[in-house]
């Protein structure tokens, strides 16, 4: 059965804090009626029937280190008995500790990043941890077979380096095209960064940067997926930025969505 858990953390957000906030909202949009249960491929998403709620984790006055280490230990604890893991909430950095947990569990792990940024910095503002940092984390760590990174549209010439250093596969917004679909490896991890979606579908995010996806470019991009989804973490929801709920619910239907392809 997939897991779902709340990581309520958002220390390493280097703008605007929020994102510690995201878990309860993605859930309300669950709970207060106006969407259906269903995702688009017939699957009933339900607490108990497709998934089981872990809850929201204990990381008040943790410190990063420490935040770190608990939430590669819950990660871990949970997929060790073969269970598919979906985090949600938090600022991009947590998905550096869930990886970490995930590759251990799956040799030759690959990871599909839906994002506007690389997160490729060397050490972003004297903080290596930072939430623009984690990719160069994981991959400097030799723990993943390949790194796809799609929606980018902020490379700058460091982090175009960095890609290039690590080899990383680039679809960047001024040339996207979902050709790269077809090149994609199992077992895959997905880390989908909501601000991967043009502000105007998705307000709710601290870093607004204009000229990304929209909401169906996405879920067009996650139903093309056609190999073994292991886990995925949904993160960099700011409820304090949103506006009616609107990215809220953008976030409960991608959540719907990653549950299904695990579920296949």
């Amino acid at each position: 059965m997939i897991q779902l858990l709340g990581i309520p953390f958002d220390s390493n957000s280097s703008f605007l804090k929020g994102p510690a906030l995201a878990p309860p909202r993605i859930r309300w949009m669950d709970q207060q009626g106006s969407a259906n249960a269903f995702a688009e491929n017939g699957t009933e998403i339900l607490q108990g029937l497709t998934y089981r709620d872990l809850g929201d984790m204990d990381l008040a006055g943790a410190s990063r280190e420490q935040a770190f280490r608990k939430i590669k230990a819950q990660a871990a604890a949970v997929i060790a008995d073969g269970n598919h893991l979906l985090s949600i909430g938090g600022d991009h950095s947590v998905s550096y500790p869930l990886v970490s947990a995930f590759a251990e569990r799956f040799p030759g792990l690959h990871i599909l990043h839906l994002d506007a940024h690389a997160d490729l910095y060397e050490d972003f503002e004297g903080n290596p941890y930072s939430h623009a940092s984690p990719f160069a984390r994981i991959l400097e760590s030799s723990a993943v077979d390949s790194l796809t990174q799609v929606g980018i549209r902020t490379l700058n010439t460091h982090q175009r380096e960095q890609a290039q250093r690590f080899g990383v596969q680039l679809v960047e917004m001024k040339s996207y095209s979902t050709a790269f679909l077809k090149d994609l490896k199992g077992p895959l991890y997905i880390s989908l960064d909501l601000d991967v979606l043009d502000p105007a579908f998705a307000p709710g995010v601290s870093h607004h940067e204009p000229g990304g996806l929209s909401t169906r470019q996405v879920l067009d991009l996650l139903q093309g997926i056609d190999v073994n989804v292991v886990g995925a973490d949904m993160v960099e929801y700011n409820p304090v930025r949103d506006v009616h709920d609107m990215t809220a619910m953008v976030g409960y239907k991608m959540m719907k969505e990653l549950m299904a392809l695990m579920s296949t």
